[in-house]
């Protein structure tokens, strides 16, 4: 009993005057805490790299990843799990590691936006997050790393304007932006006409990157950025400016105006921009450095006595357990874990009021669908339009911020979609009282493809109604798959998922797509990682959508499903009438009449191609909708004829 008073009375010591005694003897305990909390932000760990962080004991200096300095006294340098897999956030927690001269985190997974905390590490030299997810824009204060001399964003999904606090980085010889989303122009003037660009940065009229004398390498490529190249950056190589909407475009090949177009109405002249950002920046009252510093000092003790003495119950009580993150929303930490969603995403999607879509959809009484995860209704808005409304069936209690960063992302993966055979997303709702997550779709009132052909009258759909369906979703499939950058796939693409309008022009919808996402909430067997795979293969699933679409194309001409308990797999029963061309008639609905034999030829060797049992032979869509353009006349003489048969075919039954 006496010797255990004095170790209780050192506890309290430690904790009263803000420092804990850890396995490594030196490391102060606000960056053990911050690489504690750089772990429980990984979801994922494929190869295990961060297994022995966190070992009982252990010295933080020894983990994979982390370089201390050689002295006794020893402090975290360098942070570099470059090209590890590694699927989660970043901590903001990272800006605690004051010491930190290189973060090195490329070649992974990493989603969310950039911490504004960096901005903290006044002796990094090298910030390098190239090839991962990140989103939203770059905080303002980066500008605050004083020491930096590389910084690599590239191959991210990064959008905004470039802050104009970027211009104080005095030390900085290595940018690279490339292959991200940002748009405005590039920051960056001065009042001379010279190219002698490092001399000219060292000016002290210049503004924004002309403020970089050091800086010697910059890749500003395959962005939207507008207005024209800065003088003073005119020195780098041509390249470096590519695949734009700069008015350049002597200097170095740009985008089209077509994709320039969207963005290019959010841009605004330099000189505006820059006056902007100056006007506010001046206008912000600077706090105290010392109130800063004692703020930072007490959060910083706050969390190490709370994580500290968590800790020390847990293990004095229980044997220590790994961390998951709960699918169910609860207090755990990896559930607070702070995410940055991005709103700029959704600023030009339309947020629709519960209230008037319940209006809409008269008190949400018309149910047309209903999915696992998912309700669907029929409505009609006051300015005219029927609309339909995908509602998500999850309870307040299960929703997480990772469910809500996921949501926006789909929301912002839903709106960039515009072409006439997909279902155009017209808003989205977002309210809290009640709780309410949906999606509003433009809704095409001819029903489903499906009802059409197990339901409906055959002399409603033509052989040349069926062709024309057929090429409006090869055109679909065309332009989400090879248009798009990133592709993007269709969860389940069936006949139910085809809707027509009146003139029977097929609209592609993806009502489904949410049971990728939240199929398993509020399911003990649930966690975030399995549903961010299942996202991932969903949008790199093209192959599987090229063979859903032969699928389709077997049902339009054979009027059978996909597969009854009858009669089974329509592929099986398809593939012996497939390999024999005197047999295909067979596969023909045998009431459906002025079939084209030739253009019947073009649809199955289309889907023989399709359902090639390797996905890697399976054609791109190009190619499909190329080969079902060319062999079959649908143009209005096409029509015409059929109409004109039609009615002759009428007449002499009657």
């Amino acid at each position: 009993m006496s010797s255990v008073f004095p170790k209780l009375l050192l506890l309290l010591l430690a904790f009263k005057y803000g420092f804990l005694l850890v396995g490594s003897g030196s490391l102060p305990n606000h960056e053990v805490s911050a690489l504690e909390a750089f772990k429980r932000a990984i979801f994922e760990d494929p190869w295990r790299k961060l297994s022995d962080w966190g070992v009982s004991d252990g010295n933080p200096c020894k983990w994979s990843g982390v370089f201390c300095s050689g002295s006794q006294n020893g402090v975290i340098i360098t942070l570099n799990l470059s090209s590890s897999s590694l699927k989660g956030f970043l901590a903001p927690e990272l800006g605690l590691l004051s010491s930190l001269q290189e973060i090195i985190l490329d070649n992974n997974l990493l989603l969310g936006s950039i911490p504004k905390e960096l901005g903290e590490l006044k002796n990094l030299r090298v910030l390098d997050l190239g090839m991962n997810r990140l989103s939203g824009s770059i905080p303002p204060e980066i500008g605050n790393l004083t020491s930096i001399t590389k910084i690599d964003l590239h191959s991210n999904g990064l959008t905004g304007t470039l802050p104009f606090e970027l211009g104080n980085l005095a030390y900085l010889a290595e940018l690279r932006l490339d292959r991200n989303r940002f748009s405005g122009p590039i920051p960056g003037s001065n009042n001379l006409s010279s190219s002698s660009s490092l001399q000219l940065a060292s000016q002290s009229h210049s503004t924004g990157l002309c403020r970089l004398s050091r800086l010697k390498t910059a890749d500003f490529s395959f962005n939207f950025f507008i207005g024209r190249i800065p003088t003073c950056l005119k020195y780098l190589p041509r390249l470096s400016f590519q695949g734009n909407c700069l008015r350049d475009k002597s200097f170095v090949a740009q985008r089209s105006t077509e994709k320039c177009n969207d963005s290019a109405s959010e841009g605004v002249s330099e000189g505006v921009y820059w006056h902007s950002d100056v006007g506010s920046n001046h206008q912000r009252q600077r706090q105290p450095e010392w109130l800063l510093i004692l703020e930072i000092v007490t959060g910083a003790l706050m969390v190490v006595f709370f994580i500290s003495a968590s800790a020390t119950v847990i293990k004095i009580c229980k044997p220590k357990s790994t961390l998951a993150i709960p699918w169910r929303k609860s207090s755990s930490l990896k559930d607070q874990l702070e995410i940055s969603i991005d709103g700029e995403k959704l600023k030009n999607v339309e947020k629709i009021g519960r209230m008037d879509l319940e209006v809409a959809c008269e008190d949400f009484s018309n149910i047309i669908g209903s999915y696992q995860d998912t309700i669907v209704y029929k409505g009609t808005r006051k300015d005219g339009p029927e609309i339909a409304v995908v509602s998500l069936c999850i309870a307040e209690g299960n929703w997480t911020r990772y469910l809500e960063f996921l949501f926006q992302n789909k929301v912002a993966d839903f709106a960039r979609l515009n072409h006439e055979n997909i279902a155009k997303l017209l808003g989205y709702c977002k309210d809290d009282d009640p709780f309410t997550r949906m999606l509003v779709f433009e809704y095409a009132s001819n029903g489903t493809l499906s009802e059409h052909l197990h339901y409906g009258e055959d002399c409603q759909l033509s052989w040349l109604r069926r062709m024309k369906i057929a090429i409006g979703i090869a055109r679909g499939l065309r332009y989400l798959h090879t248009e798009l950058d990133p592709p993007f796939t269709i969860s389940d693409l069936n006949s139910t998922t085809v809707y027509l309008t009146e003139d029977f022009s097929p609209k592609l919808v993806d009502f489904e797509s949410w049971k990728m996402v939240f199929s398993k909430s509020g399911k003990n067997s649930g966690s975030f990682y399995s549903v961010m795979d299942s996202i991932e293969q969903q949008h790199m699933d093209v192959q599987g959508n090229t063979f859903a679409f032969g699928v389709l194309l077997l049902e339009i001409i054979s009027g059978r499903p996909s597969h009854c308990k009858d009669r089974g797999s329509l592929v099986n029963w398809a593939i012996e009438y497939l390999r024999q061309p005197e047999e295909i008639d067979k596969l023909v609905v045998p009431e459906l009449k002025n079939v084209k034999h030739d253009e019947l030829a073009v649809i199955c060797s289309v889907v023989s191609l399709c359902i090639d049992p390797d996905p890697t032979k399976r054609p791109s869509m190009q190619i499909i909708c190329s080969a079902l353009e060319n062999g079959i006349d649908t143009s209005p003489d096409a029509f015409l004829k059929d109409s004109s048969l039609a009615w002759a075919e009428l007449a002499l039954s009657s």
